[in-house]
């Protein structure tokens, strides 16, 4: 196990064998950001990968398990890049996965113009508001609300980076679906795959998971839905095969 700092711990991701240093604090993974490293489609060999607003690195962890192809990391907070950083060390991924401090709004700094097969973002998902976020602590408030990048600056640097053909996959909340996918249309993604999650069965869904390909052809494919929970509150079997199952390369 890496080196721990105050106000952190290390554990386990969901459905791997893999560790992770993270802080209540600071950032700790939700069940958004496992769905997306599940839910996007990767190249099994070789490839290029790129996380937008990576946090401490978990969906980046995430598709390692699935892929042999070299993941870059960009987060423009530097506590979480470090936590990135040594999450990679811990997890012995030097060879295969990059972590740089920047800011998605200067990609052009960090990364190669058309140099991605997939890119991956689980971004702020709150517009700012005024007082909005003020309970938030500065980390948080980063994380949860557009203060440093909008939607429109996450799907714009995706274009930047994603080769023709390439795929972009995000996650976000429902009720900004018709925002997202008229941004992806205006930065030449083209919606192909999406997918909501839904707490339970008769609740209305809190996660949407969308993937385009740059330069795509039109043709969306809505997958099943996800319901999380039985009525007993345990997971549904279907939640369990994408949030639970391990993973073999």
């Amino acid at each position: 196990m890496g080196k721990l700092y105050e106000g952190e711990r290390s554990d386990k991701i969901a459905g791997t064998t893999m560790s992770i240093i993270q802080s209540p604090d600071v950032f700790s993974y939700a069940m958004d950001a496992i769905l997306l490293g599940r839910f996007v489609r990767v190249p099994s060999e070789l490839g290029q990968m790129l996380d937008l607003c990576s946090g401490n690195g978990v969906v980046g962890l995430v598709l390692s398990t699935r892929t042999k192809g070299h993941i870059t990391l960009l987060e423009l907070q530097e506590r979480l890049h470090h936590m990135a950083e040594r999450n990679i060390l811990v997890n012995q991924l030097q060879s295969r996965m990059t972590a740089r401090c920047g800011d998605v709004r200067s990609v052009s700094a960090f990364v190669k113009k058309n140099g991605y097969d997939v890119v991956t973002c689980n971004p702020p998902y709150f517009p700012v508001h005024q007082g909005e976020y003020i309970k938030d602590n500065r980390h948080k408030a980063l994380a949860r609300h557009e203060l440093a990048c909008t939607l429109q600056d996450v799907i714009q640097a995706s274009c930047f980076a994603l080769k023709h053909g390439g795929k972009l996959a995000l996650v976000h909340r429902p009720e900004r679906l018709f925002e997202v996918m008229s941004l992806m249309r205006d930065n030449e993604l083209e919606p192909k795959r999406i997918r909501f999650c839904h707490p339970h069965a008769n609740r209305d869904a809190n996660i949407v998971l969308v993937e385009a390909v740059k330069g795509g052809k039109a043709g969306l494919q809505c997958m099943p839905p996800l319901v999380v929970y039985e009525e007993n509150g345990k997971y549904t079997k279907a939640f369990q095969k994408e949030y639970l199952c391990n993973l073999d390369m």
